[in-house]
């Protein structure tokens, strides 16, 4: 099997001291400017996400809609993700990157238009989602196979750990601000507040240079091309054995985001403003382990850290349940434990999901080819697609009266804890990555 060769340093100056070593990536421009754009586009993805959820709630107080809505986002992710794939591996990925981030741009305004005429449905909100899930399933494997390009390979981990922060640290800015806005403004603000910040987004894109790849069979077909990449990884052991690994958070463990609107309302009872702090949390934790990530650098042993953050998230959903407890406790004024102690449980949540999935995309990255990097990629993300499955049952579990949110959290939790300790049992190999 051959290896591409990395891009070389892109760096200014010398390397840095042992001291500056989390942020060792950011000193070579165009990763820089990509991480800045990531920031950008993250803040808006979150405030959409906060605005989105409380609109489709408030809207139809049904669960089960709720989950379905989310659900919709991750459709094309199924559908179009391989080709999303094929094109970062075959086509100019600054453009790629433009057009898709320009696509979500011109959504967000749409919708924003629609609540403040009063012309909004709920199909609107359906076909928003679908066509704001195909503008990423475009975006994303681009971006990810983008990293290698611009650092060299002693800064890989780093590299893709701060670019998690930087979705993570806006995670703590957006969903408040999104919350306030929906609070003070509108619902409808919240969208127009990212269709603005999508304009810096476009802004650090047209300033970056992006490096070409190393690019084969550009004569051969986009089928031929995607079944070359299917081939690669059911040939390449630990990568197939990761990706399908990444399919027991991304179905059983992520669609606690779906009901949080529905637990932070009828279970804590509290408002937009309480909401949006709440989705806010798990951002702290997952800053706290991106940042740990960074620090540490290249490490051995990573795939121990991924299987054991794997059967973390689904102990840590169970905690999560268990605050509903608490509800009725007052601590502080209108401010009761079960807040502060689900508070504590989704920063730890986000601190398990986030060293999950960058050590998980740090090993892909690494142990992948160049010219297959694109395909992997949006094969890894292809489990995204599938999370309509896992919000559809997440919604559906909450909307029965015998459960409810806690009781869904209990089972997600479960069913973690248990298909991810058979995993890890499974795949032994992946623990010397």
């Amino acid at each position: 099997m051959s290896t591409s060769t990395v891009t070389t340093d892109r760096s200014e100056g010398q390397r840095p001291s042992r001291g500056l070593k989390t942020f060792a990536s950011l000193r070579h421009r165009d990763f820089r400017l990509l991480w800045f754009s990531v920031a950008f586009s993250s803040s808006g993805q979150w405030m959409e996400q906060v605005a989105l959820s409380w609109l489709v709630y408030d809207l139809t107080g049904d669960p089960l809609v709720l989950g379905l809505v989310n659900g919709l986002k991750a459709v094309p992710a199924l559908l179009s993700g391989p080709l999303g794939g094929v094109a970062a591996d075959r086509m100019e990925r600054k453009r790629l990157m433009l057009l898709s981030q320009l696509a979500t741009a011109v959504l967000a305004l749409w919708l924003a238009i629609l609540i403040f005429a009063d012309w909004l449905q709920v199909w609107h909100l359906y076909i928003f989602a679908m066509l704001t899930g195909l503008a990423w399933s475009f975006n994303q494997p681009v971006r990810q196979s983008l990293v290698p390009s611009l650092v060299p390979r002693d800064d890989l981990t780093n590299a893709i750990a701060l670019q998690s922060s930087a979705f993570q640290l806006t995670r703590l800015i957006g969903p408040a601000v999104a919350g306030f806005i929906i609070a003070w403004f509108s619902v409808g603000g919240a969208f127009l507040a990212k269709a603005i910040v999508y304009s810096g987004v476009v802004a650090m894109i047209l300033m970056m240079e992006v490096p070409p790849i190393q690019r084969r069979g550009l004569g051969e077909s986009g089928w031929t091309t995607l079944r070359a990449g299917f081939s690669y990884i059911r040939r390449e052991r630990d990568i197939l054995s990761l990706i399908l690994w990444a399919l027991i958070p991304q179905l059983f463990a992520m669609p606690y985001f779906t009901l949080l609107p529905v637990f932070a309302k009828d279970v804590l009872g509290v408002g937009p403003e309480g909401f949006g702090i709440l989705v806010t949390l798990p951002g702290v934790g997952a800053m706290i382990a991106t940042l740990t990530i960074a620090s540490v650098g290249d490490f051995r042993r990573k795939g121990v850290v991924v299987m054991w953050a794997g059967i973390a998230q689904g102990l840590a959903i169970l905690l999560l349940a268990s605050t509903s407890r608490l509800s009725g406790t007052p601590v502080w004024g209108s401010i009761g434990a079960g807040f502060l102690g689900a508070s504590a449980v989704l920063a730890f949540i986000g601190a398990c999901m986030m060293s999950y999935n960058t050590l998980t995309n740090t090993l892909l990255q690494t142990i992948t080819v160049d010219e297959m990097r694109g395909r992997v990629m949006s094969l890894y993300m292809l489990d995204q697609g599938l999370t309509p499955l896992g919000t559809a049952w997440a919604g559906f579990l909450a909307s029965l009266p015998a459960l409810g949110a806690p009781g869904a959290y209990t089972i997600m939790g479960i069913t973690v804890v248990v298909l991810a300790s058979g995993a890890a049992l499974r795949f032994p190999h992946l623990r010397r990555l």
